[in-house]
């Protein structure tokens, strides 16, 4: 993908001490943390689900899905609502973050390719490094952060829906 194609709004967050950015036109909206009930027998990174204005919605620890250690959550701690693309039709998902930062827009020569880093480890979810000033922001493609966990997130959101009706 050309540096061009993906020079856009950009929603920033932290995890741990790191900032990431997904583009602004998959968010659907940012919560505050709520009740989480948890689903059994769902990977450990899968918080449990949410009930937002009558939708069942997965929540995902992004701390966890990225291998980082999970800390106590904090008045910052917060939800962001995103659509993920699945076939023909797009499921929202929440992602728990440290914190949001701010919106950005990035130009496409202020992003480089993800670095290389060996054959072992997979850059697929990188969409590129964001360089604003001295400070960098890794931009994700989200539904290639999700992309194995697509079946789990129909899953439960179609089990939830049915118990429900």
């Amino acid at each position: 993908m050309m540096a061009e194609d993906r020079a856009g709004k950009y929603l920033t967050f932290k995890l741990a001490a790191e900032e990431y950015g997904l583009e602004i036109l998959r968010v659907r909206e940012i919560i505050g943390l709520m009740d989480i009930t948890e689903v059994p027998q769902t990977p450990y990174y899968i918080r449990g689900i949410i009930n937002l204005r009558g939708s069942v919605i997965p929540v995902m620890d992004l701390r966890l899905k990225f291998g980082m250690e999970t800390t106590a959550d904090t008045d910052q701690t917060c939800v962001i609502v995103v659509e993920i693309n699945s076939g023909d039709k797009s499921i929202a998902t929440g992602l728990v973050v440290d914190s949001v930062s701010e919106v950005l827009d990035i130009a496409g020569d202020q992003i480089e390719d993800s670095p290389s880093f060996g054959s072992d480890i997979d850059t697929d979810y990188i969409l590129g490094i964001g360089k604003i000033g001295e400070m960098v922001k890794i931009l994700l493609n989200i539904d290639k952060v999700l992309d194995d966990d697509k079946t789990i997130i129909k899953g439960i959101t179609k089990k939830k829906k049915e118990k429900a009706e």
